[in-house]
């Protein structure tokens, strides 16, 4: 090959995420239209190689994820998946980690590994899939289920107060923590294209529909009827508009949010609470993340939250380098046989 030939990188697409296994979802599963979403979106990663990209997942319907991707992929045990991250980026940290987690599997049994993972700011990328009901085992209730919901599990009804996922991250201080539906694979990709461009822990839940055991669990935010007056799309920089005619909109008086009408001419556009993600207050993410909770709120979608802050895999590496540099590469042999050792014949 002469010196002025030179090979140019082929520009990826969906496809080529696309792996060789059949995919055994359920007809209709929310599931298909998140990997396809993640599929189409890749390509588009700037400066993240495709043989740097492993997906990690733990048990549920949603950890069949990667075996779907054609990336590098690990199948991990029930909740375990955040623990099995960190453990990626910690060993690999060049590598470019993502996680397919449901609620059942993240904020059950994996609840714990989820706080410390955010907590610590791990550089991983995290999508919840969040359908409110145990899929896999056949529709039990999960930590995110409504009070009340009759399952298998809970014949009578749930006793049970749900998590608020968005609210757990915050608590935990996640850098970057988002809200999307699986029913917009425009917001979707947005959504995941913005986490991949956060440095840090990166959490998106996914509303997702279980269409067998929990089918329309979100029907009453995000049916085309009723949607345009249930959701509230945040945007960096811009007031909090809402309603089918855009004629609804959030102010703050205190700390308290109230919807108001800016139609009849009372308030207007330039009185609305003016979306700010990168505020390092959790305060007023907290806000938005319980805006529903009340009769006439909308539910907020997008990013609530993005801040910058040093990643503990990066520190971790860094202080490798310092010890090293200061002492000299380690000796593991040496390590084993030095201080108070004895042999047994």
């Amino acid at each position: 090959m002469t010196d002025n030939l030179k090979v140019e990188e082929q520009k990826l697409t969906a496809k080529d995420f696309a792996s060789d296994q059949d995919v055994r979802w359920c007809p209709g599963c929310g599931d298909y239209s998140i990997l396809a979403q993640v599929q189409r979106s890749f390509p588009d990663f700037v400066g993240i190689k495709k043989e740097n990209i492993v997906w990690v997942s733990g048990i549920g319907c949603s950890s069949r994820f990667p075996y779907y991707m054609n990336t590098y992929g690990f199948h991990g045990i029930h909740g375990r998946a955040p623990a099995i991250a960190t453990g990626v980026k910690l060993a690999n940290p060049d590598l470019s980690v993502w996680v397919a987690t449901g609620d059942g599997d993240l904020l059950s049994i994996g609840g714990n590994h989820f706080i410390h993972a955010c907590r610590k700011n791990i550089d991983f990328k995290l999508l919840l899939f969040n359908n409110r009901i145990y899929g896999l085992t056949k529709g039990q209730y999960s930590p995110t289920s409504e009070v009340g919901k009759v399952t298998k599990t809970t014949p009578y009804g749930s006793i049970d107060y749900p998590f608020n996922p968005v609210s757990l991250a915050l608590g935990s201080d996640a850098t970057f923590i988002a809200r999307t539906l699986d029913n917009n694979p425009k917001h979707l990709q947005a959504m995941i294209k913005r986490a991949a461009d956060h440095k840090g822990t990166a959490f998106i839940e996914i509303f997702q529909n279980c269409v067998i055991f929990n089918d329309g669990a979100f029907d009453e935010i995000t049916d085309k009827k009723v949607r345009g007056d249930k959701l509230l799309f945040l945007e960096h920089g811009e007031p909090m508009v809402f309603g089918t005619n855009k004629d609804k909109g959030i102010i703050l008086e205190g700390l308290k949010p109230i919807v108001v009408d800016i139609a009849n001419g009372k308030y207007s556009i330039n009185d609305l609470l003016v979306h700010d993600e990168t505020d390092q207050s959790r305060l007023y993410a907290m806000l938005l993340a319980h805006l529903d909770e009340t009769e006439g709120f909308p539910t907020p979608i997008g990013v609530y939250r993005k801040i910058d802050r040093p990643t503990y895999d990066e520190g971790v590496e860094n202080q490798i380098k310092n010890v090293t540099a200061k002492f000299g590469e380690g000796d593991l042999e040496k390590a084993l046989f030095s201080g108070n050792i004895w042999e047994v014949n």
